[in-house]
């Protein structure tokens, strides 16, 4: 195994020998996938693999993922002012026929942590919150973190595997749509190529290109959509997955309101002749870069998210699109101000300080406040969510 699929900047931090051995033994089964299939992998079958490969993968591995120690954060774990706001919209909802909340890819649990908390604060803790988490090591993770919960919030608590029927309440997904794995493909003069992955004995990974009916049909799609042709060397994302993803959310709920919130942008962004490489982005030790094809199972590998993709899959699925807007615009809407003033005014100095580099986190536009969007989604929801009222970018889908 070529041993530059591990080499690291002097400045990183090196992976811990157990990490590397895991590494190694998922880029052994990637090796033996890309022979079984002919010398070459899609990059959403690379995708897949990385990060949910049983035991091996990023996400079903072992390894810190959040926070100081781990790769990246968000913004439940940046501040607790994040969930604090999202309580408004869901007591709303809660209060109008609402009993459950679904949290789809819950992190290290401290969305649901902070959000439990304040709705028993306000007296409107629901019936149920479900955990639905691929993961059993962050499944744990989220088990110590929420045994902070008083013992009435923890008993709402519960993990599931698969999505329940009827739901009537909330839907929450945080940074979870930018890890769905998606198909990379290069405009050509004559149709698509998609890209993919092989390996070679002495450069190790590296890309490959394929004619498949799959890109040509999908390219061809979005250009029509997009009503005029990519240039040649053009190359990008197709979220194939996302309607898919989208609909099991329909599935899901009978009544109420979903909230999306991730990185991407509106179709004809997405696709603008200046993001000309994509948007794919892996995160190791708090340091992005642009190779998916190294650190197999010890970075984060995601995609800017297609939020036009998203609302039209919701379309055709019988949900209403109810706002979208900058997650800034949508704390804005749900008083973020004035639960920091608030908070702020029951805390220490200390406390203060730390409260408002977080709210600047949150909602500064170089920052997290207009890199980050938040997309509504209801069936039957008579409660407008207050995160949309003072900003609604509903046209620009």
């Amino acid at each position: 195994m070529n041993e530059a699929i591990w080499q690291l900047p002097d400045a990183w931090p090196q992976p811990d020998p157990d990490a590397l051995a895991a590494s190694k033994e998922l880029a052994e089964r990637l090796c033996r996938r890309i022979e079984e299939r002919g010398g070459w992998l899609s990059f959403a079958d690379w995708m897949e693999a990385v990060l949910y490969e049983p035991g091996l993968g990023y996400y079903t591995g072992g390894g810190a993922k959040f926070g100081t120690a781990g790769d990246f954060v968000t913004a439940p774990v940046v501040s607790p002012l994040f969930a604090w706001s999202l309580a408004g919209d869901c007591r709303r909802v809660l209060e109008a026929g609402g009993d459950s909340i679904l949290e789809f890819g819950p992190g290290d649990g401290s969305l649901c942590l902070e959000l439990l908390a304040e709705l028993e604060r306000q007296g409107s803790l629901p019936d149920r919150y479900l955990l639905l988490e691929r993961s059993a090591s962050l499944r744990q993770r989220q088990r110590e973190m929420l045994s902070r919960l008083s013992d009435r919030a923890r008993r709402c608590v519960a993990w599931v595997e698969q999505p329940p029927q009827a739901l009537k309440g909330v839907i929450l997904a945080n940074e979870v749509a930018d890890a769905l794995p998606v198909r990379r493909f290069r405009r050509v003069t004559e149709g698509a190529l998609e890209l993919g992955v092989e390996y070679e004995p002495t450069e190790g990974f590296r890309w490959g290109s394929r004619a498949t009916p799959t890109a040509d049909r999908l390219v061809a799609a979005l250009e029509r959509d997009l009503g005029r042709s990519l240039e040649p060397g053009y190359e990008s994302e197709l979220h194939e997955q996302l309607p898919a993803w989208v609909a099991t959310m329909a599935d899901t709920l009978a009544q109420g309101l979903c909230l999306i919130i991730d990185y991407g942008y509106p179709r004809r962004e997405y696709y603008h002749p200046q993001r000309y490489q994509g948007t794919v982005m892996c995160h190791y030790r708090h340091r992005a870069h642009g190779n998916p094809l190294v650190l197999p199972g010890l970075q984060d590998v995601t995609a800017f998210v297609d939020f036009t993709a998203m609302a039209l899959a919701a379309v055709d699925s019988g949900l209403d699109v109810l706002g979208y807007t900058p997650q800034a615009q949508y704390l804005m809407g749900s008083g973020v101000t004035g639960v920091l003033e608030q908070r702020m005014a029951e805390a220490d100095t200390a406390t203060q300080l730390r409260l408002s580099q977080q709210a600047k986190t949150l909602m500064l536009p170089g920052e997290m406040g207009e890199r980050f969007q938040v997309l509504g989604l209801g069936r039957h929801c008579s409660v407008m969510p207050s995160g949309f009222s003072t900003y609604n970018r509903l046209e620009r889908l």
